[in-house]
């Protein structure tokens, strides 16, 4: 049986070379959270940061133990607003780009 990549290292090198698939990342985790799918979000936020800036990094930004955020985005983890907040304004910043929420009818 030959051996193939695992997810997370297919998204952690296509991260690393494409700023436009760490934006869209992000924007999927937003999208996610806004729909209520919770679960979905976090998974896909933790995805992005494993991908990218690491959970030590992260956690030196926002001033959090890196255990803690690690847990805030596990499955069974439930990120307070002021976390989750505060881990979408450090993500936007190290990417330059600042999300935006329309209404959609």
């Amino acid at each position: 049986m030959a051996l193939t990549r695992s997810f997370v290292e297919t998204v952690r090198d296509r991260a690393q070379e494409d700023p436009d698939f760490r934006v869209e990342l992000l924007m999927q985790a937003v999208d996610a959270l806004l729909a209520g799918e919770l679960n979905t979000g976090k998974s896909v936020l933790r995805s992005y940061i494993n991908a990218t800036i690491g959970f030590q990094e992260l956690a030196n930004l926002v001033g959090k133990n890196p255990k803690n955020l690690m847990r805030t985005f596990s499955d069974e983890g439930n990120p307070t607003a002021e976390n989750l907040f505060a881990v979408l304004s450090r993500l936007q910043a190290r990417e330059g780009v600042r999300l935006e929420v329309t209404l959609a009818q």
